[in-house]
């Protein structure tokens, strides 16, 4: 075995895209060093001439001419009647170099240093995989799914770098088979075992900010700013933006040329459907304009308990809040606000507040109603049993329970 063994390990790092050739020269240098270090005890009379591209190298060992009576140190020294073999001309003080073979060192030598090799290169690899992902977080990346698992998808990148896609960070509907491309956000790069773990991310609400990046070049250029966004993966997202330009529309530069450009980002969501809401300082048209598409009639803030109270006409009550609450949920998150909602109905002398009730209903039932907007006894049984069922967090008995005590009301 010689140094033409090597050339199969040399390869393998001209195959490192990650890693700088000074990087590659030091860690092959330090790994010959520590070779000779075992051998000779010291490696500083010993110079390595090493060139990646043909995957050879030479050692050179560089000693000191002295009397055969003053030969102490061989690392250092050669005696002269030795060095006269080399050359006849040479004199004692001259300095004498010779080329170590690398079959000097053994067989076993040889392979521990191929090994020794083999592992710096894994962990060069490794440290550049990291490196590499660790500035990327919050970007997208785009890749191939190669291993669809029951609670994961194993993504592999243009390099062959292997990336995970974990069930909870896929958009419910999301459904991919192998060798389909793949566009997700890097969510976390973490060290697990000594091997870089990277995450990705589809539903977090920088993958939807960098998607506007990519569909919008105002957003990109910095000419729009996006303020905030919030969203429920796959269902509903609220995305705030304000430009700085006056002659720029940032509602209308986002969704484009009729919705051209928001078109692209909802087919890659899943159809999720995304409110895009001008953003303002005016917290009562801020909060009006995230409650889009209910029209508000009448709004009280609390800014010391962070609550505001809207008042709307009964058809527009189930559109402030949305499907499941989700309308106004995103809402109050978008704000920071959260928000009550209302009826804003004509005065009814038989109708009764339900804070009337409270001998007979329990206090944090009658604020579950009053949450989605029912404050008063005809404003609760004005909805149907199953409304109420969805639109609250009550069990069915205690929902029977209050339709039963209030309709009693009013039969006496």
């Amino acid at each position: 075995m010689d140094n033409v063994s090597l050339i199969d390990t040399f390869a393998e790092f001209k195959e490192l895209k990650n890693i700088d050739r000074a990087t590659m020269m030091s860690v092959l240098e330090d790994v010959f060093r520590s070779m000779l270090q075992k051998k000779y005890e010291s490696d500083e009379n010993f110079d390595i001439i090493i060139n990646i591209d043909k995957g050879d190298f030479e050692i050179w060992h560089y000693r000191e001419v002295v009397a055969d009576n003053d030969y102490t140190d061989p690392n250092k020294e050669i005696p002269l009647s030795e060095a006269k073999k080399i050359d006849t001309d040479y004199e004692i003080g001259e300095e004498v170099s010779d080329e170590v073979k690398l079959l000097d060192f053994g067989r076993r030598a040889i392979l521990n240093l191929r090994q020794n090799l083999a592992s710096r290169i894994l962990e060069l690899e490794k440290d550049g995989i990291y490196n590499k992902y660790k500035d990327k977080i919050g970007d997208i990346v785009t890749g191939e799914v190669y291993q669809i698992w029951k609670k994961e998808i194993l993504v592999l990148d243009d390099e062959g770098n292997e990336l995970i896609l974990p069930k909870t960070e896929q958009i419910p509907s999301d459904f991919f088979r192998k060798g389909d491309n793949l566009r997700a956000v890097v969510y976390k790069v973490e060290l697990r075992n000594n091997n870089p773990l990277i995450i990705l991310s589809r539903t977090q609400p920088a993958f939807l900010e960098r998607l506007f990046e990519l569909e919008v070049p105002e957003i990109f250029d910095g000419l729009i700013t996006i303020k905030k966004i919030v969203r429920q993966p796959g269902q509903r997202a609220k995305v705030a933006v304000e430009s700085y330009d006056e002659r720029i529309d940032p509602v209308g530069a986002c969704v484009g040329m009729k919705g051209s450009r928001i078109h692209g980002i909802v087919r890659e969501l899943r159809n999720e459907n995304i409110d895009v809401i001008n953003y303002t300082t005016n917290l009562n048209l801020y909060i009006q304009r995230a409650l889009n598409p209910a029209k508000i009639s009448n709004i009280k803030i609390n800014e010391e308990e962070k609550r505001a109270e809207v008042y709307l006409k009964p058809d527009e009550v189930s559109l402030a809040i949305g499907k499941g609450g989700l309308n106004i949920k995103l809402a109050g998150q978008l704000t920071g606000y959260e928000i009550d909602v209302f009826r804003e109905t004509e005065v009814d002398d038989e109708d009764v507040n339900l804070d009337e009730f409270t001998d007979e209903i329990e206090d944090w039932i009658i604020d579950e109603l009053k949450r989605i907007g029912c404050d008063t006894a005809k404003n609760v049984l004005s909805l149907t049993r199953d409304d109420l069922i969805k639109r609250t967090d009550l069990e069915e008995e205690t929902i029977d329970n209050v339709i039963s005590i209030l309709k009693s009301e009013f039969e006496q």
